[in-house]
């Protein structure tokens, strides 16, 4: 079933400068997903003293697991099939406001977990963090901001490049296969980012560099204070 865009609000057009800066602020989630190991005992012990019974998103960080552990010795392509199948099946699309009360949410995997729903940003975070975790390297993951042409709306997606300079595939909550991004008419590129910087569409160079702004360091803390192991490059 095809989900809904994710929107956040904002304009279908290109970013005025405050979005370039939500860019910015939201690219420190790519300086450094740490391929550690993630003691996901404990991660559940923190998240139900952080959030209560977990109910039934404890079975959801539990497949999250299981997932992890069964394919770390996937080959590079099944692992975003998997890891791209997985999400869009355990998170229904929520908007920001209906899931959180407010009007732009930044959640952890554990907190789209827990609701079981999350908004593209929160798709292409969990996707992002999972597949860094399997040891795919950031150079070949950007965080990507589109226009939704059928929608006419923002949306955000996960694009992967199997060696710079390639045509990226895509990782989309609208829809559940893998597509090449040029098979993708219905997406209109506008930046994207990982832990290089920021990009133009096209661009295989960085055009700015991630900054670390204390809107995205508080979310990092919150993941450190979930159990995971991550730093900031």
């Amino acid at each position: 079933m095809q989900r809904r865009q994710c929107t956040h609000g904002w304009s279908a057009r290109l970013p005025a400068t405050r979005h370039v800066a939500g860019l910015l602020l939201f690219s420190l989630i790519v300086l450094g997903a740490a391929q550690a190991n993630w003691d996901f005992d404990q991660i559940l012990q923190n998240a139900e003293k952080r959030y209560g019974n977990l109910g039934l998103g404890k079975g959801r960080i539990e497949a999250w697991r299981e997932l992890i552990d069964s394919s770390d010795t996937l080959a590079e392509r099944d692992k975003l099939v998997t890891v791209n199948r997985f999400f869009n099946r355990q998170l229904r699309f929520s908007a920001d406001q209906q899931n959180w009360q407010q009007e732009d949410y930044w959640a952890t995997p554990i907190e789209a977990l827990l609701k079981g729903a999350g908004d593209c940003e929160d798709y292409s975070v969990a996707k992002y963090f999972t597949l860094r975790r399997l040891g795919i390297p950031s150079e070949k993951l950007r965080i990507t901001y589109v226009k939704a042409l059928r929608y006419n709306q923002a949306h955000m997606v996960l694009t992967y490049y199997a060696e710079p300079g390639a045509p990226p595939l895509v990782l989309d909550n609208l829809i559940g296969e893998i597509r090449p991004a040029a098979e993708r008419k219905d997406l209109l590129p506008v930046y994207s980012f990982n832990a290089e910087g920021l990009y133009l569409p096209g661009s295989v160079s960085k055009k700015s560099d991630a900054k670390k702004l204390s809107r995205w360091q508080e979310l990092m803390k919150k993941m450190r204070a979930e159990g995971f192991a991550i730093d900031e490059g």
